[in-house]
């Protein structure tokens, strides 16, 4: 029977060596994705600043557009010089 007995505890610290090395590996896998998703984050706030600027930007240049346009009244609708 300690035959039996001494199996069944090098089995039990086997396993429990084995579900350790899951548990580091699993949390080094978390840190990875930690950073990995920061990283993410940062990108996408960065991204949506230069969204942002640009989209002002667009209506800025639409407004000016519209303003040009408005104070050329004839130019529209006149021929090119070459009609």
């Amino acid at each position: 029977m300690a035959c039996v007995n001494g199996t069944r505890g090098t089995a039990v610290t086997n396993e429990i060596k084995s579900l350790g090395e899951r548990i580091d590996a699993l949390e080094t896998r978390i840190a990875y994705q930690d950073d990995t998703i920061e990283t993410l984050n940062q990108t996408i706030t960065a991204q949506w600043k230069q969204i942002d600027a640009l989209t002002r930007k667009i209506t800025e240049l639409g407004d000016r557009l519209q303003e040009a346009e408005a104070n050329t009244p004839g130019a529209a609708n006149e021929r090119p010089p070459h009609y």
